[in-house]
């Protein structure tokens, strides 16, 4: 989602692009966070997503980004796990938002942040766990208040407005005063899917199998 504000801050054609792994639950809910993110700053944003069926595949990914390129995205993005996109958006003079890690090196122009993935602690405890006879199997589901999440550091591009307006979004998620997906939520199809003042729970986004207002096309059949 604060991704999202970024781009549609950034974007001048208000098309952006998403290079998707596979459409389940986890991918589509960075899909709809995203676009999310996007049209709270900018209504006019849509999105288009191409669909690699791999979650690493770097010529894909690249034949991807360029194929949104040349429909007219000037920001892409991505659920894959190359740094082909960023490297085709730099390539290409368009911005790029990374994903799992910051992929700044890999696109020093084209680089406007990135959510990236710490996942070091939680290894590191559970290792521990594991040595001292303690370590339990359970469900991991963390977030930016629980330095699992964390944005990458925004381009110096991006205007100081934006950052500070990311920063606050951001802090609101952190004191769960606000969520990406707090309704009305309406499906691509203009279907409501969560009603003013419900937020969608932790179960319902597993569960994800639509595209939000915003994403163009139809959902392909997992």
């Amino acid at each position: 989602y604060l991704t999202g504000v970024v781009a549609g801050k950034m974007t001048k054609s208000n098309v952006a692009g998403y290079v998707a792994a596979f459409p389940i639950p986890e991918v589509l809910q960075g899909i709809n966070a995203f676009v999310r993110g996007m049209r709270s700053v900018n209504p006019k944003a849509e999105l288009k997503v191409v669909w690699v069926n791999s979650w690493f595949d770097p010529g894909k990914e690249r034949e991807a980004a360029q194929t949104l390129i040349a429909q007219g995205a000037d920001v892409v993005t991505h659920h894959t796990d190359s740094t082909a996109v960023v490297q085709t958006a730099e390539e290409k003079g368009v911005w790029a938002v990374g994903y799992h890690s910051d992929m700044s090196k890999y696109g020093p122009k084209a680089h406007l942040t990135a959510a990236t993935h710490l996942w070091g602690d939680i290894y590191t405890k559970a290792a521990q766990d594991a040595l001292a006879g303690k370590w339990k199997p359970m469900n991991v589901w963390g977030g930016i208040k629980d330095k699992m999440v964390k944005l990458a550091p925004i381009n110096a591009a991006v205007p100081a407005e934006v950052k500070d307006q990311v920063g606050k979004v951001e802090k609101e998620i952190v004191a769960g005063k606000f969520h990406p997906f707090a309704g009305p939520v309406k499906d691509n199809e203009g279907k409501e899917r969560v009603a003013a003042g419900k937020t969608m729970s932790d179960d319902e986004m597993q569960k994800m199998d639509f595209y939000v207002e915003g994403v163009q096309g139809k959902l392909p059949k997992p």
